[in-house]
């Protein structure tokens, strides 16, 4: 009775622990590709991994925050989805770039034409946006998983800080600080790769127009060396002729 009875409580203490523990399994999660700087521009990811046995992940929507609007924001094109971005007008206008922005996007949509995420898979869909925010340390994205079977999954629970971890909790991107050198996330190393890329050009048309340069003069000393050494030759013909002449 007494091995029953420890055996019972350990399967109740196993599915307690499964059931408090299942939300922090798999949800649907934000992260960016290298750095999220304030100020900046950034590619983030959209984790969405597939929870269920019996049915594929065929709709995902993501809300953006109307407390800090993005102006830009762009998905990449994915095979099997199909994307749509949705506007809306602000109520106190952006400033980007010297230009006023009165709309920003709220809502993301990827529906799939084929298969979706199927059962033991994952996806990510990728964003490329921007301008992200200074006064804030981040951002939280309230999104719907839809399934095959029309099951609706809202991670729309936004953590609070000191508090367990909602049942179903939006993904929240972490924002890094701006450097100190001005440069901000994505947008910077653009600009680096770019610039670095005309150093070099620079650099490779100047050693070519070196190599140009002393390939000519090699060429005009060989000349008048050659010119040099003939005209020798002949005079020296001349000078032999005249002595047999002679003699």
């Amino acid at each position: 009775m007494k091995a029953s009875r420890i055996v019972a409580a350990g399967a109740a203490a196993g599915i307690t622990v499964l059931a408090l523990s299942a939300p922090a399994f798999a949800h649907v999660s934000v992260q960016p590709e290298g750095t999220a700087a304030k100020g900046g521009y950034a590619v983030i990811d959209f984790k969405v991994p597939n929870e269920r046995d019996d049915a594929s992940t065929t709709k995902l929507e993501v809300t953006f925050p109307t407390d800090h609007p993005l102006a830009s924001v762009m998905p990449e094109p994915m095979p099997g989805w199909k994307v749509e971005v949705t506007k809306s007008k602000l109520d106190k206008p952006l400033e980007m770039h010297g230009e006023k922005i009165t709309e920003a996007v709220s809502k993301v949509t990827w529906t799939a034409d084929g298969k979706g995420i199927e059962p033991g898979y994952f996806e990510k869909f990728p964003l490329s946006v921007g301008q992200l925010p200074e006064d804030t340390d981040q951002l939280a994205f309230k999104a719907l998983q839809t399934y095959s079977n029309k099951e609706v999954v809202r991670w729309i629970e936004v953590p609070q800080e000191g508090k367990e971890e909602p049942d179903n909790p939006a993904p929240v991107l972490q924002l890094s600080a701006a450097s100190e050198d001005g440069h901000h996330g994505a947008a910077a190393d653009e600009d680096s790769d770019a610039k670095s890329a005309e150093k070099a050009s620079a650099h490779t048309s100047a050693s070519d127009s070196a190599s140009s340069d002393g390939t000519d003069t090699t060429a005009r000393v060989l000349g008048v060396v050659g010119i040099v050494v003939g005209a020798a030759g002949v005079a020296y013909g001349v000078l032999a002729g005249r002595r047999r002449a002679t003699a």
